[in-house]
């Protein structure tokens, strides 16, 4: 401490992988000490760990952290007791969260009850959602209750607190944005919650229509009638068997799966129609 003042010693190389800081906490959940919350988790978590061991820390119980510069534990506070060093540019009481790279213009909501990144100035708190988004998705986006407190879809992380960036769909369904991209990339076009289209596929239907114009049935299945549910629009409609696919006449999608006779069925047969 010079003055009075907090110390700042650089950047350094202090922190983890995860965050750039100058100390460490003590979990209270098992009185081990870590670099942050999320070293704790994937230790604690990890298949060398058993079931019945696996835990989260609670992050909001933290009590004691231990300075890295001079290795002195106490309570959590931004500046070190000892030697008065700064711990973390950002630190946030609620969340007993420290952070030196400021550059994330991180801030607390209230609401979410933990610290995000972005600037407050740029996110709105959607309380049926229950979570924060771009003011540009204020009057666009489709509300869904408690839209990421679940884990992805695809990968099975917890979306609430994740650190990966997030993406709405069109449906409203919630995932990250880069298992978006792997579904993309292995041409999955679909909501893995609710099976909607999650972009325009309107090119799409237009070169199956010229499939399946090119690919007449055998005479035994040229009268064959089959009922079908329309993934996007959620009509149900029988239609002209075809093996390529099966089109809504109410939307004209394809993004639909054949039923077991016809209305009102309380459920399908059957699994989608994977459009490809």
């Amino acid at each position: 401490m010079e003055g009075g003042r907090a110390v700042d010693l650089g950047s350094g190389v202090l922190g983890c992988a995860h965050y750039r800081r100058r100390c460490k906490i003590r979990a209270p959940c098992c009185d081990e000490v870590f670099d942050c919350r999320h070293c704790h988790n994937e230790a604690k978590n990890s298949l060398e760990t058993a079931p019945l061991k696996r835990h989260d820390v609670p992050r909001h119980e933290v009590k004691q952290v231990i300075c890295s510069s001079c290795g002195t534990e106490q309570e959590v506070q931004q500046n070190c007791q000892n030697c008065g060093v700064c711990m973390g540019k950002y630190f946030c009481t609620k969340c007993k969260f420290f952070d030196d790279d400021v550059s994330k213009n991180q801030y607390h909501c209230d609401e979410c009850g933990i610290c995000r990144t972005g600037g407050k100035e740029n996110y709105f708190h959607c309380k049926k959602c229950g979570c924060c988004y771009s003011k540009l998705m204020r009057d666009a986006h489709r509300c869904v209750e408690r839209a990421m407190h679940h884990n992805c879809p695809v990968c099975f992380e917890y979306l609430f607190d994740t650190m990966k960036d997030i993406t709405v769909l069109p449906c409203g369904h919630t995932i990250h944005l880069e298992c978006v991209k792997e579904m993309e990339h292995h041409c999955r076009y679909s909501c893995p919650v609710c099976s909607k289209s999650i972009c325009d596929m309107s090119n799409m239907w237009r070169r199956l229509d010229q499939e399946i114009a090119k690919t007449p049935m055998p005479e035994a299945y040229q009268n064959k009638m089959v009922w079908i549910l329309c993934n996007d629009c959620g009509a149900q409609c029988e239609v002209q068997f075809h093996i390529v696919a099966n089109k809504c006449t109410s939307c004209e999608s394809y993004n639909t799966r054949q039923m077991q006779g016809g209305p009102p069925a309380s459920c399908s047969s059957g699994t989608p129609e994977v459009v490809r």
